[in-house]
């Protein structure tokens, strides 16, 4: 909601203090120099990105348009989630939960947290992370190397298509040149001619080069940055995973750990101690459908 708004301010000022100067809008209205900065910046994505990476720049800028997913219900939910698999597990060992690790999709404990069963990739963190340690072959150090590991790959994953879009918008000014140059080829080639044919052609040109900078630093450059906070915010998420999980395979117990999560967690959107205290020590799905 704020990009949206964020957009309109931009463009919403730009056109506002344009039109205050006693400027006609009909001349920024250049379809070829849109064409031209906008199917070269798409060509240079093509060219320079595989497909998945393509598709991840999509659904990121589609991302950018909604509220971030990681809030602070979304950390309360996945902390009670882990909760309640870390004290089945105290109780009757981690074996208990081998069928919820195996099958997360008939699982009542992850079904009660359908944004968890929703990110494909926090789930197989999760599941992965506990089905290893079930094993009891590994070591608890080893596992939360295993979980490092993890997030290092993933984090460099989210970070392609933050750097695929960076470089395109880095690339706009330059693109508004070529769209400028162009014009004055154009406008070389109409001297002798009326001067307000020739007026026309050089206004022409020069808005390929505001264009070009325009949708650099007022568009493509912040939709960059939003999307990079949203990779630090996922990362964010998992290390708090990571830290309650590799607290509880260490021996900690299942309130300990989910607390130290909770400390973990970034301060905007941290649960208190005694609202999660409140939400754990109620009963788990399981023994609520029970009951």
């Amino acid at each position: 909601m704020f990009s949206i708004i964020g957009i309109i301010v931009v463009f919403g000022a730009i056109v506002g203090g344009y039109l205050m100067e006693k400027g006609n809008l009909l001349v920024l209205l250049q379809p070829a120099e849109l064409i031209i900065i906008g199917g070269a910046a798409a060509g240079t994505i093509l060219i320079a990105n595989p497909p998945y990476v393509l598709k991840q720049i999509m659904q990121g800028i589609v991302g950018v348009f909604g509220g971030s997913k990681f809030t602070r219900q979304r950390y309360l939910d996945s902390l009670k989630m882990l909760f309640d698999l870390f004290n089945r597990s105290r109780r009757e060992g981690l074996t208990a939960i081998e069928a919820d690790i195996e099958e997360p999709a008939k699982s009542k404990t992850f079904s009660a947290y359908p944004a968890v069963i929703k990110d494909h990739h926090v789930l197989n963190f999760i599941c992965d992370t506990l089905r290893t340690a079930s094993s009891g072959a590994v070591d608890p150090f080893d596992i939360d190397q295993m979980m490092e590991l993890d997030m290092e790959v993933h984090h460099h994953d989210s970070a392609q298509p933050v750097a695929a879009l960076s470089t395109v918008a880095d690339s706009l000014p330059g693109l508004g040149i070529v769209a400028a140059v162009l014009g004055v080829v154009i406008t070389m080639g109409a001297l002798g001619g009326p001067p307000e044919e020739i007026g026309h052609k050089v206004a022409a040109a020069l808005v390929g080069t505001f264009l070009g900078i325009l949708l650099c630093y007022g568009l493509l450059g912040p939709i960059a940055a939003n999307m990079a906070t949203a990779a630090e915010e996922e990362g964010a998420y998992y290390h708090v995973l990571r830290v309650a999980m590799a607290s509880f395979i260490k021996g900690t117990a299942p309130i300990l750990a989910v607390e130290i999560g909770r400390r973990a967690t970034p301060g905007q959107v941290r649960p208190g101690f005694q609202e999660l205290e409140k939400l754990c020590r109620n009963k788990a799905p399981e023994a609520a459908q029970a009951a």
